[in-house]
């Protein structure tokens, strides 16, 4: 591929591909705001469905310069008709990822039809099969991750090194060997999609075609900052064989209208959440929320209500509705046996605004990577339960290195002793938690380093922005 100069008076124009799930769809966004602001001359363009278009409306309507491409879902057998986001089907990412990948034929064509197609595309690393798509057109990809670079690192080392069980045990140890201390979790906890390859899915192949993709595309944009991961993301660059990594993170909602958009139906006002939160002492509030997706065992749900009634604690605990099986629901009586120091929300949680106000401090989270960093500008310490996929390396991070987490739990079945969880709240709120004083300093870093004229990953977006200029 050849490098041009920048001599083109017209603005660069990229194509950006999320992945319909909120915990990767919505940061891709926010990196898409930060593009198109600053000045950066960008002419932007979003894939989108249908039904998820509406996610795109407060960022279209801020910024004419980016425009909608909406394409039909691609059907797939096990998605039924109507779902186009994994949020709204639980163990959806599989079948959402083949689906998608059938967008390459029907972007190949408008690409060939527009009469000033991109010269870029980011897309996110579930969307490997836009590197092959970029390859034909001859133009540059950028791989989006909306996982930290340590995680990240580890999903790099699964699809180059293809480790291998030595027995059936599920408890048997894999080691990443190549990563800044050699990091080991059991094969349980390994990248689920991995495992199905291992284990000799057919359809799985095009997995490691896809992650081997991202690897070699043309540059990575990381959701994460050097203060956080300077050593995974010197580990990138170094894997990857160039410097082209971007951390430009922690990726934040535009303003507070955007933040109160992001969900859908809740039972409680973000107005009388944010009353709620106005009543309790400084740093007093545990919020408990496992993420868009994870929904609990019942005997999981029973065991959390347990502990939070023992612990004696202020909480906000949201939980997930939409559920045919009717797991994970919080105990009759409950709700009354804690009336005036707990809320329950169910549906949808303004989470950074619960986050950041000054009554919360402490986050039972099962540590997805956008949690952890809405966390963390909060300057909250957690709780760590992680559950699934890259969770689990996020809470080696928060709990042995940064310090600023407590693990309580680990797998998304595991129920925890009730006794010892009510012990863990009570002490997350303590003035003397050391989780807490380590969180504020990660606050500071962080903001520091969103911080304009000077910071880490302001410099990086910059850097970024000014190279998408150059080489056209």
């Amino acid at each position: 591929m050849t490098v041009q100069g920048g001599n083109s008076n017209a603005p660069p124009h990229v194509l950006v591909i999320p992945f319909p799930a909120q915990g990767h769809m919505i940061p891709l966004l926010d990196l898409t705001h930060k593009l198109a602001t600053n000045g950066s001359n960008l002419t932007i363009t979003v894939v989108t469905t249908p039904k998820n278009q509406t996610l795109l409306t407060h960022l279209l309507s801020s910024h004419p310069s980016i425009h909608p491409l909406i394409f039909p879902f691609p059907f797939h057998p096990s998605i039924p008709p109507g779902i186009e986001n994994a949020k709204d089907m639980p163990h959806s990412i599989r079948p959402i990822m083949f689906s998608l990948s059938k967008l390459h034929d029907p972007l190949l064509q408008w690409f060939k039809s527009h009469p000033s197609p991109p010269q870029y595309i980011i897309s996110d690393m579930f969307c490997g099969w836009t590197q092959n798509l970029a390859s034909e057109l001859g133009i540059r990809r950028l791989v989006f991750s909306p996982s930290g670079a340590f995680a990240l690192s580890t999903m790099y080392f699964l699809w180059k090194e293809l480790p291998k069980r030595t027995n059936d045990n599920e408890n048997d140890i894999v080691s990443f060997h190549k990563l800044p201390n050699s990091p080991t979790y059991p094969w349980w906890q390994v990248s689920p999609l991995f495992r199905s390859y291992v284990a000799g899915d057919p359809d799985s192949e095009c997995f490691r075609d896809w992650f081997l993709g991202n690897i070699a595309s043309w540059g990575l944009v990381v959701n994460s900052f050097s203060e956080l991961e300077n050593r995974y993301l010197e580990y990138l660059k170094m894997e990857l064989g160039h410097d082209r990594v971007w951390a430009v993170g922690p990726l934040l909602p535009a303003d507070d209208l955007s933040t109160t958009q992001r969900g859908g139906s809740s039972s409680v006002s973000v107005n009388n959440v944010v009353s709620w939160l106005d009543q309790r002492g400084d740093r007093k509030v545990v919020y408990v929320c496992f993420g868009s997706q994870m929904i609990l065992t019942n005997d999981q749900t029973v065991a959390i209500a347990s502990g939070l009634a023992k612990s004696g604690v202020h909480f906000i605990w949201s939980i997930k509705t939409k559920n045919e099986n009717q797991e994970g629901i919080i105990p009759a009586g409950f709700e009354d046996e804690t009336a005036g120091r707990g809320l329950v929300i169910r549906g949808w949680a303004p989470q950074v605004l619960i986050l950041r106000h000054r009554a919360v401090g402490a986050f039972l989270t099962h540590c997805g990577w956008n949690s952890v960093l809405e966390s963390v500008v909060a300057g909250v310490s957690m709780l760590a339960w992680p559950m699934s996929a890259d969770q689990f390396v996020d809470a080696t991070l928060l709990v042995e290195e940064l310090k600023v987490a407590k693990k309580v739990c680990e797998g998304e079945k595991t129920v925890p002793d009730s006794d010892q969880l009510g012990r863990v709240l009570a002490e997350s709120v303590s003035e003397s938690a050391v989780e807490t004083r380590q969180a504020l300093k990660l606050q500071a870093a962080a903001l520091d380093a969103i911080r304009e004229g000077g910071g880490s990953s302001e410099k990086d977006l910059r850097c970024l922005i000014e190279q998408l200029h150059y080489l056209v």
